[in-house]
């Protein structure tokens, strides 16, 4: 180990990853405030925005960027709404049927970060890695899907040892551009009011359904 680094060994790894998944089966909920980082090859400094997430594993999410927010994004299951309150804006994706697609496979990156079991990830990601750093431990995934790969190349979960609770995701875009998240202050198993999972859009929001055929 160098500098506090190691890359862990095949039968380490196994253990590390057998206890983040079996952690998860005690995950019911997770909030946590987050600052988002985007490196996007055509600017010459990162965009950085705070925010908020809550999960309500395994089906909803709720995520706000801004203060006061800017963008928010509702997942339910079988939809995800994206919001833009200052331009009075709002997206609706859905999410059933079997049709690949950009935010489906966004979505399955998302939920890596939570996983229900070994078996349901490795059918959707290779692990191409697991690195230790001091507390933290990095796992990279790559999409299996060829259609996935060609919006995202990689996804890397950090979460801490001692608890497995989330630390940071980071998504690499096939552009080579990113989106770092890192999160602080989590709260486990908290109740979480129902309401924020729901989405109520005023008389003056334009609202645009992109995949709707």
């Amino acid at each position: 180990m160098i500098f506090g680094i190691s890359t862990v060994h095949a039968a380490d790894t196994s253990a590390l990853l057998d206890g983040w998944f079996a952690s998860q089966t005690n995950v019911h909920t997770w909030s946590a405030d987050a600052v988002q980082t985007r490196s996007i090859k055509t600017f010459s400094q990162p965009l950085v925005s705070t925010g908020k997430v809550w999960v309500v594993t395994p089906d909803y999410f709720r995520w706000e960027l801004g203060q006061p927010p800017q963008t928010i994004a509702v997942r339910q299951p079988d939809q995800l709404w994206l919001l833009y309150p200052r331009l009075k804006r709002a997206e609706k994706y859905p999410l059933t049927g079997n049709d690949p697609g950009p935010w489906r496979d966004a979505l399955a990156l998302l939920e890596a970060s939570f996983p229900r079991s070994r078996a349901g990830l490795e059918s959707r990601f290779t692990v191409l890695s697991v690195v230790q750093t001091n507390a933290v431990v990095q796992v990279s995934l790559q999409p299996k899907s060829a259609f996935a790969r060609k919006f995202m190349s990689q996804i890397q979960i950090s979460f801490r040892a001692e608890d497995f609770s989330p630390s940071s995701t980071e998504l690499q875009f096939s552009d080579g551009s990113s989106m770092r998240n890192d999160f602080s202050h989590s709260v486990l198993n908290a109740v979480l009011p129902r309401e924020l999972f729901e989405v109520h859009l005023g008389a003056d929001t334009k609202l645009v359904e992109p995949l709707k055929k």
